[in-house]
């Protein structure tokens, strides 16, 4: 048993139509067009018989007109050598207006700060090493750590170990010293 739906569906009546009211028309003017306005005849009288006078203009505004050359200037090598004179002073200007510009965020930037290298002197020679590193791999070129490498103090490859200097200031704690930057300026 099926059932079949009813469609519900309306029907829709047309709406009635408005007529819209008319509406007096105005007549369309384009902006050009003058537009005229009746006067009274007194005024119309008046304003034919009146004489319509340009002021003239005053002599200071004559004087400011600039007056065009009738000829165009000769071109001589002397000319065109000094036109390039000044073209190249605009140029050399601008150079070193970039460039002022350029160096003024650099000179507004704080000083470079220590990259934290730390300056280490060895009190048996009195020699300064630039850095931690630099003492253990500067002594294991020379020789002078051949016992400890015997010993196996840096490990199977001596070479290799980046942290060896701390084994080497283990092994001779009152050796090594910090240099500090106020003893590096004296």
């Amino acid at each position: 048993m099926t059932k079949k739906k009813k469609s519900a569906t309306s029907k829709v009546e047309p709406a009635e139509q408005i007529e819209p009211e008319p509406v007096e028309e105005l007549p369309i003017r384009q902006i050009e067009e003058p537009i005229e306005q009746p006067m009274e005849p007194e005024l119309v009288a008046q304003a034919e018989s009146t004489p319509i006078v340009e002021p003239e203009p005053a002599p200071a505004e004559v004087a400011t007109k600039p007056e065009l050359p009738s000829k165009p200037k000769p071109l001589t090598m002397s000319s065109l050598h000094s036109e390039l004179d000044a073209l190249r002073q605009v140029v050399d200007q601008q150079g070193l207006l970039i460039k002022q510009l350029m160096e003024t965020p650099a000179r507004q930037r704080k000083p470079p700060t220590s990259n934290g290298k730390i300056q280490i002197k060895d009190t048996k020679t009195g020699k300064i090493y630039p850095s931690k590193n630099n003492v253990y791999q500067s002594l294991l070129k020379t020789g002078e750590l051949k016992e400890l490498v015997d010993a196996g103090v840096f490990g199977p490859i001596p070479e290799k170990n980046s942290f060896g200097c701390y084994a080497l200031f283990r092994a001779y704690p009152d050796r090594f010293v910090e240099v500090h930057e106020q003893e590096q300026s004296v």
